[in-house]
């Protein structure tokens, strides 16, 4: 192994066991960083702020939001670096990121939201699962990598609430409204056998009793969606989106939001504050006779 891939692994073991990130986020981030050693062939502690603006320039296919996300990738990386004693400086410093408009996320309305609960078909074989899958992402706002690795010991039916460990290990306690939890009790009972110890404790399973991989949940969301007639580019993540937009539009506080969410920072969560700007200022304009 060279020095760079040597590099790169102990890098790895730094992202998943000191800052505990998901395998999917440190499998991007050294995606990135292979890119860019392939590309840019000097040792890390030789890149300079040159290299990286040369190779920024050289990606121009990128839009300037997978530009920004590359950048971040690389100022981790020789941040982390920096604090190994390897390197004295961060290149990435002297490099000014992509200037990006502010991201709003598609969301879908109540009616939507409904139109796509109603379009399941409760009695087909895994009806009952797609349908509490999809209320538990709209009535709990999580994120697919939480909604596939939901275990049944951290879902209190009765007492209405989810028990979510989410990004680097943080743990919070997401309120679970009785449809979601109704549409949980009603695919326990048809729930097939785990085929192993390691889904023993998993919620959702497929029809093999093994865990539901994350392409599986998008594909599932995907054709519910067209099933409901609804064309938008949908994907679990919507869900997330239109839970804390509905939240917010109905009055929640934004912190409230915020720990619901995961947030580690407000201004994460203030987006949705954006959305809702948005619709009242479309609404507005539509009306207005000087619109």
């Amino acid at each position: 192994m060279d020095l760079t891939g040597k590099i790169l692994r102990d890098y790895s073991y730094y992202l998943k066991i000191e800052r505990a990130l998901s395998p999917n986020t440190v499998a991007s981030y050294l995606s990135d960083l292979r890119d860019f050693f392939a590309v840019v062939p000097v040792e890390p502690a030789q890149v300079s702020s040159a290299d990286i603006v040369d190779y920024l320039a050289s990606r121009s296919e990128l839009s300037k939001r997978s530009q920004s996300r590359l950048l971040s990738a690389l100022r981790s990386f020789f941040g982390w670096l920096v604090l190994e004693g390897d390197r004295k400086d961060n290149p990435c410093d002297a490099v000014d990121p992509p200037k990006l408009g502010r991201y709003l996320p598609d969301v879908l309305s109540v009616e939507e939201v409904a139109a796509i609960m109603d379009s399941v078909n409760l009695f087909g074989r895994t009806g009952k699962r797609d349908r509490a899958i999809l209320e538990i992402l709209y009535g709990c706002g999580l994120r697919v990598s939480e909604a596939v690795g939901l275990k049944i010991s951290d879902v209190y039916l009765d007492e209405g609430f989810v028990r979510i460990v989410g990004k680097g290990n943080k743990e919070r306690i997401v309120p679970m409204g009785e449809m979601a939890a109704e549409a949980v009790r009603e695919y326990l009972a048809f729930r097939p056998e785990p085929s192993g110890s390691g889904e023993e404790d998993l919620l959702f399973l497929n029809r093999f009793g093994r865990s539901l991989s994350r392409v599986s949940m998008f594909n599932l969301v995907k054709k519910q969606a067209l099933t409901a007639g609804i064309r938008k580019e949908i994907s679990p993540h919507t869900f997330r989106h239109s839970f804390a937009t509905h939240l917010i539009e109905n009055g929640a506080d934004l912190r409230v939001v915020q720990e619901m969410l995961g947030h580690s920072s407000i201004l994460t969560t203030e987006i949705y504050t954006h959305i809702d700007a948005s619709t009242w200022q479309k609404a507005v304009l539509d009306h207005h006779p000087r619109g």
